[in-house]
């Protein structure tokens, strides 16, 4: 009887919060709404240490953080939801640890596709961005299988940063624009002989490599600019994270470590990011 009461108050209690939730998104919602939030998942390690829990619970609660990020993000309307799992520099810690992040890594990708899962209940489309060759292979087979089973989700899209740094993005893109200028020229000059409109000056021209070729090349090519990055345990650095990306995105630290982010957390991003709105708008126009 106990039980059965207890089982009923819980879902009382849910039922009211979906609903005040939906209200409050109603109203959040006649404001300027962002398209695409990131996160840097900071605190993890520390929030178990904290609470004196077994290694590597911090990253399972900080998994369950992330789902109710996406789920938030979905019922808000946003399109693009990016998070920070893996930067290329975690590499450097210890085997130990990179091997026990690697199988939960995997773990988890195989959860998301599971037909219960909050990716097929939203629609969500998923794409791993980065340097994915350096992966263990087990989680790069996942990766691609993820990708290639959600690929028809037009919903919105969860972009997940694994063996990811700004740096190694932006060295890619320029690698990549200049083979791509390399065999453009090759191809203008094979078609020289054949062609006489194509001159000495537009031969030149095409020699430059642009800010459009670059862009085309980045990893987060397949997402817009983020309106808003959150790093949670209050840090502000970037840590070598879409910098590319951000130059007119609002910041926003809160204090709390990344399992304990909640609702409140972030409405308050989408506030201050309507705050900052008219702006960042007057920005752009500038530019």
């Amino acid at each position: 009887m106990l039980n059965t009461i207890d089982g009923l108050a819980r879902r009382l209690i849910g039922s009211s919060f979906f609903y005040m939730r939906r209200f409050l998104f109603r109203i959040l919602c006649v404001g300027s709404m962002p398209n695409h939030i990131a996160f840097i998942l900071d605190g993890n390690r520390r929030y178990a240490k904290k609470r004196n829990m077994a290694e590597g619970t911090g990253h399972r609660a900080g998994f369950l953080a992330v789902m109710s990020m996406l789920k938030y993000c979905y019922e808000l309307g946003v399109k693009y939801m990016t998070i920070y799992a893996f930067s290329i520099d975690n590499f450097k810690r210890s085997r130990e640890e990179v091997q026990f992040l690697m199988d939960l890594m995997l773990e988890k990708i195989e959860g998301l596709l599971k037909q219960e899962s909050v990716i097929n209940e939203y629609g969500v489309r998923i794409h791993f961005i980065g340097n994915l060759q350096l992966l263990d292979e087990p989680v790069r087979v996942a990766a691609e299988k993820a990708m290639q089973a959600t690929a028809n989700n037009t919903n919105s899209n969860l972009l997940i940063c694994v063996a990811y740094s700004s740096t190694d993005e932006i060295l890619h893109a320029a690698q990549a624009s200049c083979q791509g200028k390399w065999n453009e020229i090759q191809e203008l000059n094979t078609n020289r002989s054949q062609n006489a409109e194509i001159t000495e000056e537009k031969l030149e021209l095409d020699h430059v490599i642009k800010l459009v070729d670059i862009e085309r090349h980045t990893y987060m090519r397949l997402a817009p600019d983020p309106d808003i990055l959150i790093r949670t345990s209050g840090e502000t650095r970037l840590s070598d994270f879409l910098l590319w990306q951000t130059t007119n995105c609002v910041l926003y630290s809160p204090k709390v470590l990344f399992p304990e982010i909640g609702l409140r957390h972030l409405v308050w991003a989408v506030l201050n990011f309507q705050r900052h709105y008219p702006h960042l708008q007057k920005i752009k126009k500038q530019l």
